[in-house]
């Protein structure tokens, strides 16, 4: 009986590039001949999860003992040739239970990938240094103390992981590695980095997580490809200047040190992506904020910040700004004037000249409340001149209320508070060719969405329709692919179209005070969903998998619901950095837990999770 169809004690299971079947007991130190057979003629043999101690020497010596094939003789010129077999370059190793890899290794000179990951290998051989093809080497999550000096001599290696090691130190050697592009150190005990890392010329990714750190080499700026750089979870007190000098640096993440202030980026100018949150910082300065002027993700969480400057205006860019958890009393007016930002998170901050009413209403209207607070200042004669010849003058509307200089310049309708059923035909003309990205009808009579909406379709961005009388939504709104907020708050809605899974822009929707006996089923499909309202509604259960779909979901209210259990698994939202549950009909968690913040409560609700 052949071995693909013998059947053992074990349960069978297809083994990675084999393509037949083979039971567990098969799993000795052992391979069979089949699959060697397809390593030779693919190049590639993936031995994972077969519970190896120790290698086979087959695998060793794949391109120079003869095959079995090659042992007999066939008449058949069907048959594959067996002399025409490829060199082995891809290695596959991983989860296993190996403790050491042989000296044979180096056997495998034409090796362009070795996966060794998952295993038990306290050390490595000197023949790795004999594999001058290798490109990708994957070594994390084993046991390794000392990386040898012969690694070092993989001159074409591109990739190199070595998170999850016990690693206490990097060899002097490692800017040997010319041609590396990603390393990994992740998770290791490393507490000093060497000066050498300075010639990793091109170096792009670059993850330093989870270790001992406390300062950083000032060569770490002569990475000038350097794109990522992962510093989170060390004990770094200060970064080098020169840090300032990597010019193509699009993420920098340095959470969870005791950074006291805002680093030197002066050169970064690609900088999009900027962590802080969890250091130690007090003062945002003027200066620090000038040298981001790409940043569009800024993240101060846990520090403590009681003063926001000005120039938090020359972020132009900025869509994220995450200050929950600091000492702000209030924000600079101009940050009403970001026109990208979309996410303003300031959950755990002793706002006091703020009303939390308005934050509670969203970035756009607390966006509103700080242009309001600017006074504008007086236009002279020449400046009215220039600015009625941007766009046609006039006005449009029931009692000629609308300013079209005014739509057209700022692409915007505000049709709110006019107690109307229906939009007049000129104001929809006008809509039309001023390419709107904003329309305002709230507080009207509108029984449901306006048809001659369509006329926007293509552009419309911010759409608010909050304190009507829409007792459902067509399904035309799945069509506004552009959508990033819709505004339905105090209405009728007992529901929301299924089509509205088409709007996967939409990053901030408000439903509160309206008649949900749940979260829409269709919202979990919005996965750049940021911000969600949902407070006055009827909704009695909290779906946790709907949730745990949404990996954007920054904002989360709850309020004055009827939810009666809220359930721990919750607490794996990690994400979620403002959850407002209070007003339910819910005992746990009590008040006070609720009153001590987010990140207290999502820690009560992991804690007790039953495991």
């Amino acid at each position: 009986m052949s071995m693909s169809n013998r059947k053992g004690g074990g349960k069978t299971r297809t083994v990675a590039g084999g393509g037949f079947n083979l039971s567990d007991t098969t799993t000795t130190n052992t391979v069979h001949p089949k699959i060697l057979k397809q390593a030779r003629q693919s190049g590639q043999l993936n031995l994972s999860g077969r519970g190896f101690t120790t290698v086979p020497d087959c695998v060793w010596n794949l391109n120079l003992d003869l095959p079995e094939e090659a042992k007999t003789i066939s008449l058949d010129h069907s048959e594959e040739r067996w002399w025409e077999q490829k060199d082995l370059t891809k290695l596959i190793l991983a989860s296993n239970s190996l403790n050491s890899l042989s000296e044979d290794l180096a056997k495998l000179s034409a090796l362009v990938v070795l996966d060794v990951h998952d295993n038990q290998l306290t050390s490595l051989p000197k023949a790795l240094g004999a594999l001058s093809e290798l490109q990708r080497l994957n070594l994390s999550h084993n046991k390794l103390e000392l990386l040898p000096s012969e690694l070092c001599r993989l001159s074409n290696l591109t990739v190199l992981q070595l998170q999850n090691n016990c690693l206490a130190e990097l060899c002097q050697q490692i800017g040997d590695l010319h041609c590396l592009e990603e390393l990994d150190i992740s998770n290791n005990r490393i507490s000093e980095l060497s000066a050498h890392v300075g010639y990793l010329s091109r170096l792009r990714k670059f993850n330093l997580a989870h270790n001992k750190l406390h300062s950083l080499p000032r060569e770490i700026g002569d990475l000038r490809c350097l794109r990522v750089l992962e510093a989170t979870h060390n004990s770094l007190e200060s970064l080098p200047l020169e840090l300032g000098n990597l010019c193509r640096l699009e993420e920098l993440y340095l959470r969870h040190n005791r950074l006291s202030a805002v680093p030197n980026l002066s050169a970064c100018s690609s900088l999009k992506v900027l962590h802080l949150g969890n250091n130690c910082v007090e003062e945002v300065t003027a200066g620090s904020l000038r040298d981001l002027p790409s940043v569009s993700i800024l993240e101060l969480r846990d520090n403590k910040i009681s003063i926001l400057p000005e120039e938090i205006s020359c972020l132009e860019g900025l869509e994220r700004l995450d200050l929950s958890n600091n000492n702000l009393s209030g924000l600079p007016y101009c940050l009403g004037n970001l026109s990208h930002l979309k996410s303003v998170v300031l959950d755990g901050n002793p706002m006091k000249s703020i009303r939390r009413d308005i934050i509670m209403r969203g970035t756009n209207e607390l966006k509103k409340y700080l242009r309001s607070r600017i006074e504008d200042p007086p236009t002279t004669s020449s400046q009215k001149v220039v600015e009625e010849g941007k766009a046609p003058s006039g006005l449009i509307g029931d009692q000629g209320g609308l300013d079209t200089h005014t739509i057209y310049q700022f692409k915007a309708l505000d049709y709110s508070n006019k107690q109307v059923s229906t939009v007049p035909d000129d104001v929809w003309e006008v809509a039309a060719k001023a390419q709107l990205q904003s329309i305002n009808l709230s507080k009207n009579a509108l029984t449901e969405l306006p048809s001659n909406l369509m006329v926007v379709v293509d552009t419309l961005k911010e759409l608010y329709l909050g304190f009507n009388r829409l007792t459902s939504v067509h399904q035309d709104i799945g069509l506004y692919l552009k959508l990033t907020t819709l505004d339905l708050r105090n209405n009728k809605l007992e529901s929301l179209p299924s089509e509205m899974s088409s709007l996967q822009n939409l990053r901030e929707i408000i439903l509160s005070n309206n008649r949900l006996p749940e979260i829409p089923e269709v919202l979990y499909n919005l996965e750049k969903l940021e911000i969600l309202f949902a407070s006055d509604n009827k909704i009695q259960s909290i779906d946790v998998s709907g949730f745990l779909r949404l990996k954007s979901l920054g904002t989360l209210d709850l309020q004055n619901n009827d939810i009666g259990q809220v359930p721990p698994e919750l607490g794996n939202c990690t994400w979620i950095k403002s959850l407002l549950l209070g007003g339910n009909a819910f005992r746990n968690p009590r008040p006070a837990v609720l009153d001590k913040g987010t990140p207290a409560l999502m820690e009560y609700l992991r804690n007790r999770i039953v495991t």
